[in-house]
């Protein structure tokens, strides 16, 4: 039975974790800020990976796939019992938003800590949203205002809202099951490809349609919100460098947004959060056409890849405040009290070749040095000699700076990845470094289709970088080996000076150390 305190708050004693890499590393960690145990869940080709070795308990989950393990609900639900756990922070990613995951961990008698199965419904199913917004008065892209049901359909929506349009999974996310039209002959193949997408990633074959805005920016707020109905919104992320809909490269606060148009945001999205009774943390994401013309997209029930940069702009740790309203608590602080501090970027490192077309290249890490210094942050679980699985999503690491203005964020990011090196896996750090040096991005002046509209600029500073694992290029082909009249070398490179000391970390790194299990 669920313990309370002597305020009639939840009293946690052991949080169960069913996640994996740097989002379970991270959890793990405020836990034990908290004084709180933590229960990892594992699947086998996670047995050496880096969460497992802070954890304060582990528990293995049997299977060889996604579904045989982390989407196994009656697998977790059975460790939560046997465990002991109070809670279960879903993390992001996998069972994160599935009302029926909530509804389970709730029957066995622990908190899930996000938002209710009710409101993880409602914000889940992007029709059921849509509609939740019109009703509130919320401004969403003009469109079908329910499932697509046929082609004859969809044409009567082109003569409505104007080609182009997109074609969107209802329980979809992560640029899964999306579809851009652009004329008639292209309707049907689309409606058929994007049902069948739909249904293989989220079983449910339901699409509905919109109008698809050409050049738009697709920016974030963040709230928190209590069970006692208080919320505040943590400002916005400017999301709009990615690729195939799926961001790279984030960044807090947005250049693209006035103080105005910041509060206005800010207001909508807790309104949003109200309308659904939401609780915890969450984020409404919004496409932007211009600064004033916002329309509501979607909210993500969950905490999201890129809450690292809120928490260096407002000094909030959000998976702490989300297990603090978990457990009962009101907000600590109101709207009034946050402000932003500077501003802070994150680049997404993942085991992508950005020469072809991100394709994902997983490995084995051999060497991985981590760049340090002021206003620097790596959320990793790699180390030396780990081998990047690859049946999971390929990130390897979020690289976040921190400075007081974005001219400032922009060099500290060029001279952090010049810094990070993993060995020989071939990453998008060179994507993320000529990024940083193009002027479209260094005035504020791009949008979501910015790498596909500049693939040939950016493959030319690509080029000029070189074909390099990480960024090798960069941090150490410079250094040439110098020699004084005697011809005794002056200078040498870095690899050559601690070959010896990496060796001995690497084998260190891959000796697996015993864990308790139940």
């Amino acid at each position: 039975m669920m313990r309370k305190d002597s305020s009639g708050h939840k009293s946690f004693r052991r949080v169960l974790i069913p996640n994996r890499g740097e989002i379970a590393l991270r959890i793990i960690r405020t836990l034990r800020e908290l004084e709180l145990e933590s229960v990892l869940l594992y699947a086998p080709d996670d047995r050496f990976g880096l969460a497992l070795r802070y954890a304060d308990y582990a528990w293995p989950l049997k299977g060889q796939t996604v579904a045989e393990t982390y989407l196994n609900i009656p697998a977790i639900c059975e460790a939560i019992v046997a465990s002991g756990a109070d809670a279960v922070h879903p993390g992001y990613g996998f069972l994160s938003e599935s009302p029926e995951f909530c509804q389970a961990v709730t029957e066995c008698g622990a908190v899930f800590i996000g938002p209710s199965a009710e409101s993880m419904t409602l914000m889940g199913n992007k029709i059921e949203a849509r509609r939740l917004m019109q009703a509130q008065g919320i401004p969403v892209v003009p469109g079908s205002p329910g499932p697509v049901e046929s082609v004859a359909e969809l044409r009567q929506l082109a003569k409505d809202c104007a080609y182009p349009l997109i074609l969107k999974a209802a329980a979809g996310g992560g640029g899964r099951g999306m579809r851009i039209v652009r004329s008639d002959a292209e309707l049907e193949p689309a409606l058929r490809a994007c049902r069948h997408e739909a249904l293989s990633w989220f079983g449910n074959d339901a699409v509905f349609c919109e109008r698809y805005i050409e050049n738009p920016r697709h920016i974030e707020v963040q709230i928190l919100r209590d069970h006692e109905g208080h919320g505040v919104h943590l400002f916005e992320r400017d999301c709009s460098i990615q690729r195939r809909h799926q961001k790279l490269f984030e960044e807090a606060p947005s250049a693209y947004l006035n103080e105005a148009q910041r509060e206005s945001m800010g207001a909508i999205a807790l309104k949003a959060a109200a309308a659904s009774a939401y609780t915890g943390a969450g984020t409404v994401e919004f496409i932007c056409a211009a600064p004033d013309q916002a329309w509501f997209m979607e909210m993500n029930a969950r905490i999201q890849v890129e809450h690292t940069v809120t928490e260096q702009i407002t000094g909030k740790d959000l998976i702490r405040e989300q297990i603090l309203i978990a457990q009962g608590h009101p907000l600590a602080f109101s709207q009034a009290d946050l402000s932003i501090r500077g501003w802070s970027m994150e680049a997404r490192i993942n085991c992508e070749d950005p020469f072809a077309g991100f394709m994902p290249v997983p490995g084995r890490a051999e060497e991985v040095t981590l760049a340090e210094g002021p206003g620097i942050r790596t959320d990793t679980a790699v180390y030396p000699g780990y081998e990047i699985p690859a049946g999971y999503d390929s990130m390897i690491a979020k690289l976040i700076v921190s400075a007081e203005s974005r001219n400032e964020a922009i060099r500290r990011m060029k001279r952090a990845l010049a810094e990070c090196h993993f060995g020989s896996l071939t990453t998008t750090i060179p994507f993320h470094s000529a990024l940083l040096c193009h002027e479209r991005f260094i005035s504020g002046h791009f949008d979501t289709h910015f790498c596909q509209n500049e693939e040939s600029s950016l493959k030319n500073s690509l080029s000029d970088i070189g074909h390099f694992p990480d960024s090798d290029a960069m941090a150490i082909a410079a250094l040439a080996v110098m020699a004084d009249h005697s011809g005794e070398a002056l200078l040498t490179r870095p690899d050559a000076r601690i070959g010896g000391e990496r060796e001995a970390w690497k084998d260190a790194a891959l000796r697996e150390q015993t864990h308790q299990s139940y």
